[in-house]
């Protein structure tokens, strides 16, 4: 069977740096800035870290987002639309890093779909 872990949670802020100190504050998250790409990050010891996307934008699914990590996101993407999914954001390289997309399951729950670069290559 494929290993698929969480590896990565969205959350969307109307501010995403006073989203951040929120659940700094709170869970004593460590929090960093992705200059490259104005993105604030956390890491949740223990778990997946993650980032915070800012609310309303076209960019962003105003809901926190799950993302499962997966060798192969061609197919794991072709796999949940033939189960009944709904592509949201199609394949999306994110330079240096990997690819995400985004599907919405039958649920209507949003996840997201990462490949890092590693298993990109092979």
């Amino acid at each position: 069977m494929a290993h698929h872990p969480i590896v990565h949670v969205e959350f969307p802020a109307g501010n995403p740096t006073q989203g951040s100190q929120f659940y700094a504050g709170l869970f004593g998250w460590r929090i960093q800035v992705e200059e490259t790409f104005d993105y604030v990050m956390f890491e949740a010891e223990g778990g997946p870290g993650g980032g915070f996307v800012t609310q309303g934008t076209d960019d962003s699914v105003d809901a926190v987002v799950p993302y499962v990590g997966t060798a192969d996101l061609d197919a794991t993407l072709a796999k949940a639309v033939s189960l009944g999914a709904e592509m949201v954001r199609e394949k999306t390289e994110i330079p240096g890093m990997g690819c995400l997309a985004l599907f919405r399951d039958p649920s209507g729950n949003v996840v997201g779909l990462w490949q890092d670069l590693q298993s990109a290559a092979t």
